[in-house]
Formats: structure tokens, C-alpha cells, sequence
């Protein structure tokens, strides 16, 4: 027996494991008490470590599909087919007949933090798509215009702040997103213990807002119209910060007055002016939300409106309010001000926008089945399951069976891999080295942290980062070293910088000086070595490098957060552009609705603290118990359509149907019903039997693919009218 460290990636939490390793296997799994970013804390899903490990359901050698029939293949054998399928269509079609989705999991590997990009670079292609416009990708929007840089992602001191408004998240079910905070229910408690202040905005009485010294119950969709109210009452009260572009965005809010947006949203006028003087008069505060308010109609007006209400009342980049974490892969100091484009490109059928290289995961099927130039005949997807976790899923499935060449790199036989001709599995967690890419981009604290592998690869097994370094090499149709090219490149461009610690040396010395025993890990060390806290190739001494971290098997802290917003600034003025005209072009829209007739039940989501979406529902510790895919309803709406507890409705949007348990509780708002996101398992050509045998339903067949935030692209998967009827 023996006792290995490793970074949980099955959430955005990472918090760190104490994994107990028994005859080559993992048997246990608990919190790391040294860990200096998680202290121990763990959740369910961490503590199931060993059972994704063991699953018997996991595909554990690549796979080649004839008909319905699969058979083991070897590696060679796998990415023969691969060029073969994959080459031809690029041939015959262009390489606009080529498309790639990126899964949520990306996010949680290395393998898909240094590879994903130049996989989809590689295809030649304006077809990407990722998991990104069902979830976040308004803030990337509203930061990339307000900042200049969609990744910069202002996230809230949780340790200092006085005063925390959440909207639209549940992170004591969810352990936070887009803000990486591991035991984030303990950070709340803390908060409330040294006199804070918690408020909670959400349809539905969650586990967080259970915590809250106030939770504000708000009609779905509308978090708008409330925020628009405190950004109106700041300036009509004389609370407000005047920054430049302040003038313009008061113009704006002056048709949102408290009074005149209280019943779109459902939160007295009275309530939403003492939210504006209790931020504006806290001596820290910060304004969090998250996916209750970025996948509706007004997703990006949403995220942008959080962060003018943080910099209206003083509290953008100053401790205790919300702040831009600077990750050790990343290097400080100014950067070119490009600035931030929308819609360098339009997809083919709908004419929708692109945003970071990407077009909307909703438009995928359209790609596919309308025939024409440029018509997707072969897609590449990466840890992704878009047939459960997109809208119109069910007609995405349709569309899938239809592809001349699909490939997924992906362990599991789901809903969506199901149609591929190829199977490319990467192997369990503990058999991959780790380091948090995007998460370290969020944390509320500046850590460094690395993971080696708990466990060798076994006899027949690929590590995920030469999987996807070998796919690329394949979709660009050229023999090179995707790793070399990469960091010849990047220290030839740090060699030239005269701010760079290494300007004027050789960068052939520098890449002979990285230390790791794989391609990938030696990009990690340059990344670090050339970061904020890096040792500059030896420029700065006891500076950050891979074998620092190899050295701190629970990480090394770094510090909290500090200002730092000229650093972060990339637009062309180096200012905050706080009324960008995307924005200001984009509220008369959110004004007309001011008008709208709102009447009739609404559909919502909602995350449980043993789930995340569609890919940890085969492990037997994470779905043991009731049934989860319940449509949570109202007591008061269940007796007038005759509802009962745990029987059997129907919901019906204009997207389709779904049958499904009830669940009468007073958590959710009357007028509102709830759907978890992810479910709908077991259909014919999967593998994963516990999931089948708690399949629940898809609410993604009743959310509606047409329906868009303009800005961002991003699907609308809350706030969606329904009919319940009961069977």
C-alpha cells in the first residue's frame, strides 16, 4: 500500500487527493490536508476517485466501428483509419468539411489545456465548436469588450470581501464556476462568520442560498432588468463611480429605474435599491454570477452588467472585491492592446457570429445536414458529449449517423461516440500527469500545483497528450513534431523581447535546458519558467520551474490576489471600455421586453453536488439513492395542474417533449419548474450500465436551438416556456 498526491479534476474546485494505492490500483480517496489551495476538503465526487478508475464500462483500447459492430484494435491500427477516414474528406470536400467539438472535460486535462488548441488549428477549419456557447461564453464576450481579453475573468475575493452578491449560481452544489475556489461553502460560512454580508439571487432555494442572510427569489432570464435597477439607483442616488464611459452607460440605465423593472423580474423596486446602497456603502463587495444568468436571452448584457456594478462601486481589482488572478503558466506585465473582435467570420447556414474562434455548438447540425460548399462531411469531438448537452441533441444524433468519417477521443461509449468509426481512450485519471491550464486562470488564490501520475500507463495504454499531438499531426497532413514547433516558436519569441528574461539567448540552448520526461511536460516547464513567478532560465533564482513543483508534491502558494488591472488591459485605448457599442447596441432589445407579457411556467436547470452535466453518471456512489432527473415543481402549481408527488408528467416546450418524475417542493418559485442538465441515457449502441439504469431525461430536448444571445452565440437552456401536464 501507498500513498499518492493528485489534483481532482472532476470539477473546477481542484481540490487536492490523498489517493491510497493498493496492488497497483487505486482503493481510496480523501482530501489532502496539506494541500495549499484545498486544505482537505472534498466532495462526493473526489472521494469516487478509484470507482472511475475501475469502471468496467470504460473503453480501455482504441476501438473501430464496422456497422453496428465494434472490435478492439491496436494504436497503429486506430490511427491508420483515422488518416484514412479523415485525409479523403479534406481531399474531396475541403477543409471546411471537416468540424471539431470540444467537450466540458478539455478543461480538466493538461492533454486538453496544450493540445485541443492546435488540434483545432490543425484542421484547417472554421467549424470549432466546444462546450463553451452552452455555458460561458457571454463572459468571455462582455469581458473580452469591457477588458480587451476574453479570458481575463474578474472572480470574487472570497477570503476579504464584506460583501458577496451571488446570482444564478449554486456553488456549494456546483463547488463554484469560472471562479475556482475549493470548498467554497466553508469560504461563504467564513464570510458570514467575520460579520459579511450574503445575499442570494435565484429562482430556486438552493443549497447556497440556504446560507444566505437574504435570498431574492427572481423570475428566470430576468437578471438584466434587476441589475440594470442597481446600476440606475447608483447613479440616481449619487453612488456611482465616474469612470470614463460612466456618462454613457447612465443613459442607458435611465430607462431601468427599480420601479419600472420590479415586475419583469420579480424583485420589489425596494429590495433593488437597498442591493445598490448595501454594495455601494460595504467596504468590500463583489458581484458573482454565473450559468443561471449566461444561458439566457440576455446572457451577455448579464455578464457585463455584473461587472459594471463591481467597478461603478469602486470594488474591480482591489482586495475583498472581484479581482484577476495571475496563474504561474502565465507572464505578468502589460501585453499588446489588439483589443476584441466579434464576428471575424459567419457559419455557413444561419449566418451566426463567430466569437474565439468558435460558432455556436447549436448550428453544428445544420452544418451537417444542409447540403452545399462547405457542408461538415467528417467531425473530430474531444471529451464531448453534444447529443445530451446541446439543444436539438436528439436531431444532432440524427445528423451524426450520417458523416462520411467520425472520430472521438473519448472513454466512454455515450451518446454521442456511438456514431463515431473510431475511438481513441485516454487512460484514467491516475495515469496522467495534471496541471490546471484554465482553472489556475481562476482561482481565488495564486497557487502553483502539479500532479505526476499516481500509476504507470499499463501495457496497451496512450497517454492522452500523445493521443492528441499525434491526431493533429495527422489533421494537418504534415510530418512535424507539434510539441517542437510550439516551443521553438514561443522561445524564439521570448529570446526576441527585451523584457523577457531570456531576451539574447539561444533559444536551441533554452530548449535543451527544459527538464520532463515527455514533450508535453517539457512545454509545461517552459510555460512556468518564462511565467510570472518563473526562474527565468536561471534569471531569477528560487523562481517556478517543473521540477519546483516536482519538488512540492502539495503545491507551492503563491499568495492572494492582487490588483493588477493595468497588466490585465488589452484594449486599444488601455482603458476599461465601459460602454462598448456591441453592448449599447444590444439593450433597446433588452427594453422592449420591458413590455412583455409574462405569464405561464418556465423552465430551469439545476446542478447537484454529485453530478456535473452528462459524464459522471455511471459511477455507482455518485447516482445511489433517489431518483435525481426530477421536474421539481411549486406546491402551488402542482395542485392547480393536479400534479403529485412522485408521479409521472408531461412537459412540453415548442422544442419536443419529455416525460418526467415530479418532485413537488417549495424550493423552486411558483411559475418555475426544474430539469437537471445531462441526463437522458441508456438509448441503443452505449455502454455505460449504471447510467442507463438511472437514465432520467434529457432537458435538452425542450430547450430550443434557434434561440441564442446574439452577442455571445451562447444557447438558452433557462427561462424556457412549458406546458406541465400530468399522465
Amino acid at each position: 500500500m501507498t500513498t499518492a498526491y493528485r489534483i481532482c479534476p472532476f470539477c473546477e474546485a481542484t481540490c487536492g487527493l490523498e489517493l491510497t494505492i493498493t496492488d497497483g490500483r487505486v482503493t481510496g480517496a480523501r482530501g489532502d490536508r496539506d494541500d495549499v489551495f484545498s486544505h482537505g476538503f472534498i466532495c462526493p465526487k473526489g472521494a469516487t476517485f478509484g470507482e472511475l478508475e475501475a469502471d468496467p464500462d470504460r473503453v480501455r483500447a482504441p476501438m473501430v466501428r464496422t456497422g453496428e459492430d465494434w472490435r478492439e484494435v491496436t494504436w497503429e491500427e486506430a490511427f491508420a483509419t483515422v488518416e484514412r477516414g479523415l485525409t479523403p474528406v479534406a481531399g474531396r470536400h475541403g477543409r471546411q468539411a471537416l468540424a471539431i467539438y470540444l467537450g466540458n472535460p478539455n478543461v480538466h486535462t493538461l492533454a486538453g489545456g496544450l493540445y485541443a488548441p492546435a488540434l483545432a488549428k490543425a484542421l484547417g477549419t472554421t467549424n470549432v465548436y466546444s462546450a463553451s456557447t452552452v455555458d460561458q461564453m457571454p463572459k468571455h464576450v462582455s469581458s473580452g469588450l469591457l477588458f480587451g481579453d476574453p479570458l481575463a475573468i474578474p472572480v470574487p475575493d472570497l477570503d476579504r470581501t464584506s460583501y458577496l452578491l451571488i446570482l444564478g449560481a449554486n456553488p456549494v452544489d456546483s463547488n463554484g464556476s469560472l471562479c475556482t475556489a475549493a470548498d467554497f461553502p466553508g469560504k461563504l460560512k467564513a464570510l458570514r462568520g467575520r460579520g459579511g454580508t450574503l445575499v442570494v439571487v435565484d429562482p430556486r432555494r438552493t443549497r447556497t442560498a440556504r446560507l444566505a442572510d437574504r435570498h431574492l427569489g427572481i423570475r428566470p432570464g430576468t437578471d438584466a432588468y434587476l441589475l440594470f435597477g442597481v446600476v440606475h439607483t447608483l447613479f440616481d442616488e449619487g453612488l456611482a463611480a465616474r469612470p470614463e464611459g460612466a456618462d454613457d452607460v447612465e443613459r442607458l440605465a435611465r430607462d431601468f429605474a427599480p420601479e419600472r423593472v420590479a415586475e419583469a423580474c420579480g424583485v420589489a423596486a425596494p429590495e433593488i435599491r437597498r442591493l445598490a446602497r448595501e454594495l455601494a456603502a460595504a467596504p468590500s463587495a463583489a458581484v458573482y454570477a454565473r450559468i443561471g444568468t449566461s444561458t439566457v436571452e440576455f446572457g451577455t448584457l448579464t455578464s457585463w452588467l455584473v461587472d459594471v456594478v463591481n467597478i461603478l462601486t469602486g470594488n474591480l481589482d482591489r482586495p475583498g472585491g472581484a479581482m484577476f488572478p495571475l496563474a504561474p503558466h502565465r507572464a505578468a506585465g502589460p501585453r499588446p492592446r489588439r483589443g476584441f473582435a466579434l464576428g471575424r467570420w459567419h457559419s455557413r447556414v444561419r449566418g451566426l457570429p463567430e466569437v474565439r474562434g468558435e460558432l455556436p455548438a447549436t448550428t453544428l447540425v445544420d452544418e451537417i445536414v444542409t447540403p452545399g460548399d462547405g457542408q461538415v462531411r467528417a467531425l473530430v469531438t474531444v471529451a464531448g458529449n453534444p447529443v445530451l448537452s446541446t439543444p436539438g441533441g436528439d436531431r444532432l444524433g440524427d445528423a451524426l449517423a450520417g458523416l462520411e468519417f467520425m472520430v472521438s477521443v473519448d472513454p466512454y461509449l455515450n451518446e454521442t461516440t456511438r456514431h463515431a468509426h473510431v475511438i481513441l481512450p485516454p487512460p484514467p485519471p491516475s495515469r496522467s500527469g495534471h496541471y490546471d491550464i484554465a482553472f489556475a486562470d481562476l482561482a481565488v488564490r495564486n497557487t502553483a500545483r502539479y500532479s505526476p501520475p499516481a500509476l504507470p500507463l499499463r501495457e496497451g495504454e496512450l497517454d492522452e497528450c500523445v493521443i492528441l499531438a499525434r491526431l493533429t499531426r495527422i489533421a494537418s497532413g504534415q510530418d512535424t513534431d507539434v510539441d517542437e514547433s510550439i516551443m521553438t516558436r514561443l522561445l524564439g519569441t521570448a529570446a526576441a523581447d527585451p523584457a523577457s528574461p531570456v531576451h539574447g539567448k539561444d533559444p536551441a540552448d533554452l530548449l535543451a535546458s527544459l527538464t520532463g520526461d515527455s514533450p508535453a511536460l517539457r512545454r509545461l516547464d517552459l510555460m512556468l519558467r518564462l511565467g510570472a513567478y518563473g526562474d527565468g532560465f536561471g534569471a531569477v533564482p528560487g523562481g517556478l520551474s517543473l521540477e519546483a513543483l516536482l519538488r512540492a508534491p502539495h503545491g507551492i502558494d503563491l499568495g492572494p490576489l492582487r490588483p493588477r488591472l493595468a497588466d490585465v488591459l488589452r484594449t486599444p485605448s488601455g482603458t476599461i471600455e465601459l460602454c462598448p457599442p456591441p453592448i449599447a447596441e444590444d439593450v433597446p432589445r433588452l427594453r422592449s421586453g420591458l413590455a412583455a407579457r409574462r405569464a405561464g411556467l418556465v423552465l430551469i436547470g439545476r446542478r447537484h453536488l454529485r453530478s456535473n452535466n452528462s459524464w459522471m453518471h455511471n459511477l455507482p456512489g455518485l447516482v445511489r439513492g433517489s431518483n435525481r432527473c426530477t421536474l421539481q415543481v411549486h406546491p402551488d402549481d402542482a395542485g392547480r395542474l393536479g400534479l403529485t408527488d412522485a408521479g409521472t408528467a408531461e412537459v412540453v416546450s415548442e422544442s419536443g417533449a419529455v416525460e418526467a418524475e415530479v418532485e413537488i417542493t417549495d424550493e423552486v418559485m411558483p411559475g418555475v419548474v426544474s430539469l437537471p442538465h445531462g441526463w437522458g441515457h441508456g438509448r441503443p449502441g452505449t455502454r455505460g450500465s449504471v447510467a442507463a439504469a438511472h437514465a432520467g431525461v434529457s432537458a435538452n430536448t425542450l430547450t430550443d436551438p434557434r434561440v441564442l444571445d446574439p452577442l455571445s452565440g451562447n444557447a438558452v437552456l433557462n427561462g424556457i416556456p412549458v406546458r406541465v401536464r400530468p399522465l
